[in-house]
């Protein structure tokens, strides 16, 4: 039983009540207040460190930097206040004073592309064992984010730049250059500047894998690809182009495809292929995104078309049949673009350079299918 002199409050606030609208209401409950003293954002310095363990601002920077001249007592102390206070050395204004500032940026197409996992992990790796921080975007294949991004990045003073480029007009990026930060293009090669650039032999593979599917009796082959404007898609295109120039095999327009690689365009592109009166006994996919949807409508598909894709897809080899790719090594071209931008940082590196890496073809049984007619 509660008397006069009990400290009870009651909770009463939190009871729903009605006002005069007739709308059943909550009162807000109090909030906790803040312990006395907490500022936030403002974290503990090197300062505060000090007054806590007893000793000169010096000696607590010496500990921080593992510089000697410090006993191990006072050390024991200084690491003690340390973690008592959760001090965390202020690496920007420490390598700023060296005109560094230990990070790289990463401007990739699309974060969610299963190709740019590797590249970025790769480029990751590298940086870290230069004590480098990678901080990355996503342009989503938008040439106005691409730049919004990069200059971003700029303006907070990386180091360096590895950039997808979605745009073709890179002289935005002349400043930042002639200021010193270091750049490396991947995957497609810059627009209207010199710059260094990792690229794979899109040309090549494409024309390869097509080759692959002639050798094996085709000569009705479609190709569906990315929008014409994207470098990696114009020569895929045209590698297309030349093995089928190659075999003598004169392409048709309606065997080519090219545009967003969206699931509805891609399934609407290839399923106008395989009808008709002369539809096409094979298809080559220009990318992985578009592998996939292919892989689906085929699957719908009462006879037999063979398919070879650029770029490989996970669980590929596990299909019935197994999906025949030209592969990339994606963490090949993120680690060389990245070596190559520590070079340029390390001053080793002058004179930009094109490198182009070669792809190479997995044959896994969609792509050794005979034409069914």
């Amino acid at each position: 039983m509660l008397d006069a002199t009990s400290s009870y409050k009651p909770m009463d606030r939190r009871i729903p009540v009605d006002d005069r609208t007739g709308h059943r209401t909550v009162p807000e409950t109090p909030r906790s207040p803040r312990r006395p003293g907490t500022r936030y954002g403002n974290r503990p310095t090197m300062k505060d460190v000090a007054a806590r363990a007893g000793v000169g601002l010096k000696t607590v920077s010496r500990v921080v930097n593992g510089e000697p001249g410090v006993t191990p007592e006072t050390e024991r102390r200084v690491q003690e206040a340390i973690e008592a206070l959760g001090f965390r050395r202020n690496d920007s204004a420490r390598v700023l004073r060296k005109g560094r500032t230990a990070s790289i940026g990463l401007v990739l197409e699309d974060l969610a592309d299963p190709f740019y996992g590797p590249l970025s992990r790769a480029v990751e790796d590298v940086a870290r064992a230069h004590g480098s921080l990678l901080i990355n975007g996503s342009s989503a294949e938008d040439p106005d984010r691409e730049q919004e991004l990069v200059l971003a990045l700029c303006a907070r003073r990386v180091d360096g730049l590895v950039v997808i480029p979605a745009g073709d007009d890179h002289r935005y990026l002349e400043p930042e250059l002639k200021a010193g930060v270091a750049t490396v293009f991947v995957d497609r090669p810059p627009g209207k500047i010199d710059a260094d650039v990792v690229l794979s032999d899109n040309y090549g593979g494409a024309r390869d894998g097509v080759a692959h599917l002639i050798a094996h009796g085709h000569r009705r082959i479609g190709f569906i690809g990315d929008m014409p404007r994207i470098h990696t898609a114009a020569e895929r295109l045209r590698g297309y182009r030349a093995a089928m120039e190659d075999a003598g095999i004169p392409v048709k327009d309606s065997w080519m495809s090219l545009g967003v690689t969206s699931p509805e365009r891609v399934r609407r592109a290839a399923e106008e292929m395989l009808s008709g009166a002369d539809p096409v006994t094979a298809i080559f996919a220009g990318n992985n995104r578009v592998t996939v949807t292919v892989v689906r409508v085929l699957a719908e598909q009462s006879r037999s078309v063979a398919l070879v894709g650029f770029d490989d897809i996970e669980l590929a080899d596990l299909l019935q049949p197994g999906v025949t790719v030209v592969a990339q090594d994606a963490a090949a071209i993120g680690r060389t673009a990245a070596e190559r931008l520590f070079r340029q940082l390390d001053g080793t590196l002058v004179t930009p350079e094109r490198i182009e890496l070669p792809t190479r073809l997995i044959t896994r049984g969609s792509g050794e299918l005979p034409p069914a007619d």
